[in-house]
């Protein structure tokens, strides 16, 4: 297999003093096995792969992404600030050309944080990738920026987040949301109106298998990059489709996973779950590594791998590539569904109940969001927790309009403390955070 080699950067952060709990399957364990594999296999040994050790992120990178209630400090521990600045680290020596791309192995994961931050959810405390590209934002300019999320789970987080935003696409490749959490990622959630078709969802049925994966992002995903031409392409790498994850029911394999971030070519892919410590982790990073390096990774294979027991149904086969062709013909009708859905609304509100199961918290929140053919439109949100807290902010958007600016500083202004414990002003244009 002759490719062309990357430089390719390795950033790892095992987190090796941080668990929810001592049996949960986010556990200080988890990157041991794959840190050994790649040593044994002398990954480093290549001069085109590079370790690089992670920064620490601090509050104003956290601030830039996130409402936390009450702040940054109550709702994460210094493992989350290296873990996010592992992957800023990765996208410094990307974003500076040291190297071609780079892989942030790093834990906590956080693609289940989603803008307010209340508590954990889904082992997930704030969104290490979103702080990463907002990171980027800062320092670089404004970025074209598409997240391909292949957890087995919906990310959920990362889509709230950028739910407005129509320069950030995000698309998520999951186990259907009506057999495993968070429950949601179906194809009627597809962007807030400023920012119809910038999220898209492709929910698989379970036992999906690597001809299903690689179908998907042949057919839909590389087409719908080539229409958005982001700058900036991350990999948010869940390993959890894995065959032997003990969580989740897909069959997705090491040579899959491969062939996957090989034929999508992201600048950057940072870790996200993945719980088959010893069966899946150690190939399926090996693989995504060699790929990224554009080495030969056709030799990489689980000591189980039999791809007769995990080879997908011809139902399957069927339904994956019906939802193919209705995906990508949703986001070929993605302006004229904007029309019917604003009309001549001046706001549109949605409203939604947020569970917070690795905290036990519940929040309604109801966000809204100004219509607007300029930008990303401000946002208001009012939310409140079964905590006691209840807040306001205020979100101006990178690269707000001079109307929405305006709107968005005189609503703060205006919002009294009465009802709230914390007014928030979040503006993302010019990297400014208040409460009051």
């Amino acid at each position: 297999m002759l490719k062309k080699e990357r430089k390719t950067g390795l950033i790892f952060f095992p987190a090796f003093d941080w668990a929810i709990s001592p049996t949960h399957p986010e556990r200080e364990e988890r990157l041991l096995y794959t840190q050994d594999q790649v040593f044994e296999e002398g990954l480093l040994d290549f001069d085109n792969i590079i370790e690089f050790k992670p920064g620490v992120a601090v509050d104003d990178d956290i601030n830039r992404v996130h409402i936390c209630v009450p702040d940054t400090r109550s709702v994460i521990t210094e493992s989350h600030l290296i873990s996010a600045g592992g992957a800023i680290t990765a996208a410094e020596k990307v974003m500076k050309g040291e190297v071609d791309n780079a892989f942030a192995l790093v834990r906590p994961p956080g693609h289940h944080a989603m803008l307010v931050v209340h508590g954990a959810r889904g082992f997930c405390n704030v969104n290490i990738e979103a702080i990463m590209i907002e990171y980027i934002r800062k320092h670089y300019g404004p970025q074209r920026v598409a997240i391909i999320d292949t957890d087995c789970h919906h990310g959920d987080g990362t889509q709230d987040i950028y739910w407005n935003d129509p320069n950030t696409l995000c698309i998520s490749i999951h186990q259907d949301g009506t057999t495993l959490y968070p429950g949601t990622g179906f194809h009627r959630e597809f962007g807030g109106p400023n920012a119809l078709g910038a999220t898209i969802n492709i929910p698989l049925p379970p036992r999906t298998s690597d001809e299903g994966f690689l179908y998907i992002l042949d057919h839909v995903i590389l087409p719908i990059l080539d229409e958005f031409k982001p700058d900036l392409v991350i990999n948010s790498a869940g390993q959890d489709n894995h065959y032997s994850d003990p969580i989740t029911d897909m069959r997705f394999t090491a040579q899959g996973y491969a062939l996957l971030n090989d034929r999508l070519s992201p600048h950057i892919a940072v870790l996200e779950g993945g719980y088959s410590i010893e069966k899946a982790l150690p190939y399926v990073n090996v693989g995504i590594i060699l790929a990224m390096a554009g080495l030969d990774y056709s030799n990489v294979r689980e000591p189980d791998y039999d791809p007769l027991t995990i080879r997908q149904s011809d139902e399957i086969s069927r339904y994956v590539e019906k939802e193919a062709a209705e995906i990508y013909t949703l986001w070929g009708k993605r302006d004229l569904m904007r029309e019917k859905l604003i009309g001549n609304a001046e706001y549109v509100r949605r409203k939604k109940p947020i569970y917070y199961d690795t905290d036990g918290i519940s929040e309604q929140q109801e966000e809204t969001v100004r219509v607007c053919n300029d930008c990303g439109g401000i946002v208001t949100i009012d939310s409140a927790a079964d905590t006691g807290n209840r807040i306001f902010a205020v979100i101006i958007p990178g690269q707000s309009c001079p109307a929405c600016r305006a709107k968005g500083e005189e609503i703060y202004t205006s919002t009294g403390k009465d009802k709230y414990n914390y007014v928030y002003l979040q503006d993302r244009e010019r990297d400014i955070f208040l409460v009051k």
